[in-house]
C-alpha cells in the first residue's frame, strides 16, 4: 500500500484527472491519490502504460469503478474536449486536475528547428492551457476545483533545453493568470516545480547524459536528488483543503538547488546529514524504482 502522509479518505467522492499517469511522476500521484480514497482518471497518448498502472492499482486493492484510463492527445484541442466530456460523461464531475504530462530533450538552442521547438512547446505549455481550460469551461466554473501544473527548475533558465525553460515559464505566468479569473468561480490553480528527481523520465535521456545526470546531485545543498513520492506529496497538499488559501503560486521541490551560485564549491550535505529526519528521503511509493542510469 502508498505510504502517504495525509490521512486515508482525504479524496472520497472526488474526481482527479491526471495527465501523464501512466509513468514516472504522474503514476507515483495517480497511486496516492487511489489511496487516499479519489477516483483517478488516467490519461495519456499511450494505452498500454496506462492499463499496467490501472492493473497495480487494482492489486493495491483499489476498486476498479475508481480508475478509468483514456486516450488522449493533450495537444490536440478537439482530442481535449472529447476527453473531458468523456470523463464527465464516466465519473458525473471533475474536482481536480493535476496537469503532470510533459517531456523535453537535451539539445543547445542552434540546433532546435521549429517543429521541435513547437513540439515541446505544446506539450508542456499548450497541452495544459487546453486541459486546464476545458476542465473549467465544461465543470469548474460552476463547481470550483483545484489545478495543479506541472513547471520544471527554470530558475536562471535551462541552458540545454531551451524549449522547455521557454514553455515552463510560460506554465508558470499562465498559472497565475488563471488563479485571478477563476478565483471567482472557486478554483485554486497552483505549480509544482519539481528539481532534480530521480524519475523514470530520466531513462529517456541519451546514453552520453549518464555521465551528468550522476554528477547533478553534487550541485544541490540537499547532497540528493529528489524522488517522485516527495513531488507527489507536495501536489497532494496544493489539492487538499489545507491549501485553501494558497493560489497563482508555485512549490518549488529542489532542495534549494537554485540558490546555488559559480564559485561556491561543494554545497551537498554529506550522505550522514542525509539521515537527519528534517531532510531524509521520504520513501512513500513502494512500486518505485530507481532510473536505470543509477542502478548496478
Amino acid at each position: 500500500m502508498y505510504q502517504s502522509v495525509f490521512r486515508p479518505a482525504l479524496f472520497d467522492g472526488q474526481v482527479v484527472v491526471v495527465t501523464g499517469g501512466g509513468s514516472g511522476i504522474g503514476r507515483c500521484v495517480v497511486h496516492e491519490l487511489a489511496f487516499l480514497g479519489a477516483t483517478v482518471a488516467l490519461v495519456g497518448r499511450n494505452l498500454d502504460k496506462l492499463g499496467a498502472v490501472q492493473s497495480e492499482l487494482l492489486q493495491a486493492g483499489v476498486p476498479a469503478a475508481r480508475i478509468s484510463t483514456h486516450g488522449a492527445d493533450i495537444r490536440d484541442e478537439a482530442s481535449v474536449k472529447a476527453l473531458v466530456t468523456e470523463v464527465l460523461s464516466q465519473h458525473g464531475r471533475i474536482d481536480a486536475l493535476v496537469n503532470n504530462a510533459g517531456g523535453q530533450y537535451i539539445a543547445p538552442l542552434a540546433s532546435i528547428g521549429a517543429k521541435g521547438w513547437q513540439a515541446v512547446l505544446d506539450t508542456n505549455l499548450t497541452g495544459g492551457f487546453l486541459m486546464a481550460r476545458e476542465c473549467f469551461v465544461q465543470h469548474m466554473a460552476a463547481h470550483g476545483g483545484s489545478i495543479v501544473n506541472m513547471v520544471a527548475d527554470m530558475w536562471g533558465s535551462m541552458p540545454g533545453m531551451g524549449h522547455s525553460g521557454a514553455a515552463r515559464a510560460g506554465m508558470v505566468s499562465f498559472t497565475e493568470t488563471a488563479a485571478v479569473e477563476w478565483a471567482p468561480h472557486g478554483v485554486r490553480v497552483n505549480a509544482i516545480a519539481p528539481g532534480y528527481i530521480a524519475s523514470s523520465g530520466m531513462d529517456h535521456y541519451p546514453p552520453e547524459a549518464a555521465a551528468m545526470l550522476r554528477e547533478m546531485p553534487a550541485t544541490v545543498p540537499a547532497g540528493r536528488f529528489g524522488n517522485e513520492a516527495e513531488v507527489s506529496a507536495s501536489i497532494v497538499f496544493l489539492l487538499s483543503p489545507a491549501a485553501s488559501f494558497i493560489s497563482g503560486t508555485v512549490l518549488r521541490v529542489d532542495g534549494a538547488r537554485p540558490q546555488v551560485r559559480l564559485g561556491m564549491g561543494p554545497v551537498g550535505a554529506s550522505a550522514d546529514v542525509q539521515q537527519r529526519a528534517a531532510v531524509r528521503a521520504f520513501d512513500g511509493f513502494p512500486l518505485y524504482q530507481s532510473p536505470k542510469v543509477f542502478q548496478p
